[in-house]
């Protein structure tokens, strides 16, 4: 049995998806009560472009350009953006848009149905913080120590290599100290990109705390770690920090060891550790 055109109206109209319809022109001409529920707002002012009014204003570029794009080239698009609800709060849509077309395939706008996806999106951002040093976007402490328990387990297990570095921004306690703060969280966060674009693909890297990171090296022995560690000290000496149109070339003092008979993983950041300021003890003797 085929629905009529009223029950199809009925199914669209109470469907929990957000459901809108643009013309060619573009502009939206239609929303169902689902919409018009969740944004609290009329027909008269959502029509045409009046419900990008409710799009978040860090998520409105991208949303408009994505559209703007599929809609000339007349294909399908999805995307996340932020669009607020009758009660204030911003909450995050995924939007999927289609191309419509009437009976005799032309084309007639798009048609597009929208879900609440907010729990799905602040999950994987709280999941993101949690793995993430919010400043310099490496992973943070806590995670990259049980990613390296877990190669510390596997290496033990299988007798393959493993080896960590310990290292910190030589003199960082001085470009705070005469800069400040902002500028000592420049430093940080362009000494944490050069690494991290030289490390290898299955190197772990992260911020152990203040200016200190750590480098886990899985399948890898010393000589190989120390290749690495020397392509991003010459990385180093070649970029550098702007402050006051002064040029500051940052440099690291290192600790690197290899698995040997250490029983836990904090058994070889200690010795890294050690390892490292053993180096910057020998730095400060020769300056």
């Amino acid at each position: 049995m085929e629905l009529n055109l009223n029950e199809y109206k009925t199914i669209v109209e109470t469907a929990p998806n957000l459901i809108w319809r643009s013309g060619l022109d573009a502009m939206c001409y239609y929303f169902n009560k689902t919409w018009l529920d969740f944004t609290g707002r009329t027909y008269e002012q959502e029509y045409g472009n009046g419900w990008a009014e409710g799009v978040h204003p860090e998520d409105f570029d991208r949303c408009l350009k994505i559209y703007l794009e599929n809609f000339e080239k007349r294909t399908a698009f999805e995307m996340e953006y932020r669009l607020l609800r009758h009660d204030g709060v911003y909450r995050w849509i995924d939007d999927r848009g289609v191309p419509a077309v009437d009976e005799n395939g032309e084309f007639t706008g798009f048609i597009g149905s929208c879900l609440d996806v907010s729990e799905k999106v602040e999950g994987f951002i709280l999941k993101e913080m949690a793995q993430k040093d919010g400043l310099t976007g490496v992973f943070s402490r806590q995670y990259l120590i049980s990613l390296f328990k877990y190669e510390f387990e596997l290496a033990k297990r299988n007798g393959s290599k493993l080896s960590v570095c310990m290292m910190d921004i030589d003199k960082f306690k001085q470009i705070n100290d005469l800069y400040g703060h902002v500028e000592g969280d420049a430093a940080l966060k362009l000494y944490a990109s050069i690494v991290k674009e030289n490390i290898r693909q299955d190197d772990l890297f992260g911020r152990y705390g203040g200016d200190e990171f750590v480098i886990v090296f899985p399948n890898a022995t010393l000589d190989m770690a120390q290749k690495v560690i020397e392509r991003i000290n010459n990385s180093l000496k070649t970029t550098h920090l702007i402050i006051d149109n002064t040029e500051i070339e940052l440099s690291s003092s290192v600790g690197l060891c290899e698995l040997a008979d250490e029983i836990n993983p904090e058994d070889m950041i200690a010795k890294a550790d050690k390892l490292m300021y053993e180096s910057k003890n020998r730095k400060q003797v020769s300056n």
